[in-house]
């Protein structure tokens, strides 16, 4: 079975591409930019805004996992993707998603200002579910990666601002990875169960959490931030409701990342 993958090379992608080998796939990586075939998986060269490349990279393709994706513009992503995608006869689209995609509305400037990203990505949904191809769609809370870059950066403040009312239920990447190329060698399912981390925290507990690992303190100052997405956030619509909760927790993460280099850069 050949597979491609879009966003190969990003925090999920790159965990997906060797399990999709480790499966016995011939795995192709959508890439921007031209690289030479490594460890048998074939780069192809195309760019998902403009859909230029992207019809050859999934010619030949029986499946392709979609893990690329940004702020806004997901569902023109989406679109030239899916088009290719049906002319191609691609037999199965597996796409991740966001928890709270469909229960955080993004209807003011605000709110596309601070969570523009969920809104792109119920909109790349609906692109995939309309597209006709068969397809399967996870959606997934923030990897623990995610709230990792967030959270070292502003141990360098003196008073840390922290969302006020805002819970998380980070997932490791690795596990989603499992789950996602499980459900893409599988029967398209359409809209499956979230997937979460095993527990849910207020913001200043992750934070407290990273700063006892670094053995640092730091006040912090509760933040009430406005707008419709914000007070839907507070009211848990980013939580899962129901499916697949992961294992690893964030203490658990944190013990194996928090003296990295760059930790310990931080450090000096």
């Amino acid at each position: 079975m050949k597979a491609l993958v879009t966003g190969g090379t990003g925090t999920l992608g790159r965990l997906v591409v060797p399990r999709l080998q480790d499966a016995g796939c011939d795995v192709r990586v959508l890439s921007r930019g031209s690289r030479e075939a490594i460890e048998g998986i074939e780069f192809v060269t195309g760019d998902l805004a403009s859909g230029e490349g992207v019809q050859a990279a999934v010619d030949g393709a029986d499946i392709i996992i979609h893990c690329a994706g940004g702020r806004k513009g997901d569902d023109d992503i989406a679109r030239h993707l899916v088009r290719a995608a049906s002319r191609a006869g691609t037999r199965h689209l597996a796409f991740i998603s966001v928890v709270g995609a469909d229960r955080i509305p993004i209807t003011s400037a605000i709110d596309r200002a601070m969570f523009a990203y969920f809104g792109s990505k119920f909109a790349a949904e609906r692109v995939v579910a309309d597209s006709g191809v068969p397809w399967t769609t996870l959606r997934a809370t923030q990897f623990h990666d995610l709230i990792l870059k967030v959270v070292r950066p502003m141990v360098r403040l003196p008073v840390l601002p922290v969302a006020a009312g805002f819970r998380f239920q980070p997932v490791d990447a690795g596990e989603v990875a499992d789950r996602l190329v499980e459900l893409a060698l599988g029967t398209p399912a359409g809209m499956v169960p979230d997937m979460g981390g095993p527990r849910a925290y207020e913001m200043a507990e992750l934070i407290r959490a990273y700063l006892h690992a670094r053995s640092k303190r730091r006040p912090m100052l509760p933040i009430w931030l406005p707008g419709k997405a914000a007070r839907a956030i507070r009211a848990g619509a980013n939580l899962p409701l129901d499916g697949a909760l992961g294992r690893r927790t964030w203490e658990q993460y944190l013990a194996e990342q928090v003296m990295s280099p760059g930790d310990r850069a931080l450090r000096t």
